[in-house]
């Protein structure tokens, strides 16, 4: 019998990067699979990174994730950006497809598979509004865009930035975009479909902290999204909640673009359930 010792290796690529909480679930999806595979959490200074992405390919990874504050600069040490990601302007996801290094984004995919099946919600034809312009929000109205929503608001403190996106929207996709400066208290559109915090306001361990948006303005016709994961259950979503609207917190959108690079690395169907299962254990006390 032929012994095989050789683990396979994925990985994210970021700084700081300690607290990356997806090797919790990928660990979770190789054992639950039965993978000789192994995700390392690199720590990468901003420098370094075309010396990484060097030796991603020279150990065969294959694959790696990227966070802050790679995912743009990360562009430039590619083979091939996938058309989205391209649209995006950032990558979160390499494999490794033969000798070429192929760039992804799954957090605009993950968004949007968790509207579709944790929500049961068809995005198309909605009204949107996004509150931010940062990389979150890049990724989810491009997804959203591409998948056929009516109009898409922005609501950002930087206009430069929120005018830019609006732009992309426009000129790019078939979907409608305007850009509404964040400057004071923000009213929510009566004809709102969907809205989704796309900032990081909120985040642990800021976790009593809320956007700055008039919360009487939400009815139980809108549903209300937070990417954020950990807590789940936001303040802005709690808030949400006493309104009637329905919600969806941020685990899922993790989860689905976790399961996604799973896939395009191992070619195995991602346990969802697992995954999910595995970070809410971490992030619910």
């Amino acid at each position: 019998m032929k012994s095989n010792y050789k683990s396979e290796l994925v990985g994210v690529f970021g700084h700081p990067v300690a607290e990356n909480p997806t090797i919790i679930m990928q660990e979770a999806a190789f054992q639950d699979r039965k993978l000789n595979w192994r995700y390392l959490t690199i720590e990468v200074y901003p420098e370094d990174l075309k010396d990484a992405m060097r030796g991603l390919r020279a150990m065969n990874m294959r694959g790696i994730n990227l966070t802050i504050p790679h995912k743009v600069e990360v562009l430039k040490y590619l083979d091939k950006i996938a058309p989205d990601a391209a649209l995006i302007g950032a990558v979160n996801t390499v494999r490794l497809d033969g000798h070429m290094l192929i760039g992804e984004n799954t957090d605009g995919k993950g968004f949007l598979q968790s509207i579709k099946l944790d929500a049961q919600m068809d995005p198309v034809d909605k009204n949107v509004v996004i509150l931010g312009a940062g990389g979150a929000a890049r990724a989810i109205c491009v997804e959203l865009a591409l998948a056929g929503v009516k109009k898409i608001t922005i609501v950002n403190r930087t206009a430069a930035r929120g005018k830019e996106l609006v732009n992309l929207i426009k000129n790019k996709t078939k979907t409608s975009a305007v850009f509404v400066e964040w400057d004071t208290i923000f009213t929510v559109p009566e004809k709102t479909d969907i809205l989704v915090n796309a900032t990081s306001i909120g985040l642990y361990p800021d976790v009593e902290s809320k956007p700055n948006i008039e919360y009487t303005s939400i009815t139980k016709h809108m549903f209300v999204c937070d990417v954020i994961p950990n807590p789940p259950l936001t303040r802005f979503l709690k808030e949400a909640e006493l309104r009637g609207a329905k919600t969806l917190d941020g685990l899922g959108m993790l989860v689905y673009q976790g399961a996604i690079g799973f896939e395009m690395w191992t070619g195995v169907n991602a346990p969802v359930d697992v995954m999910h299962k595995a970070l809410r254990d971490v992030f619910v006390k």
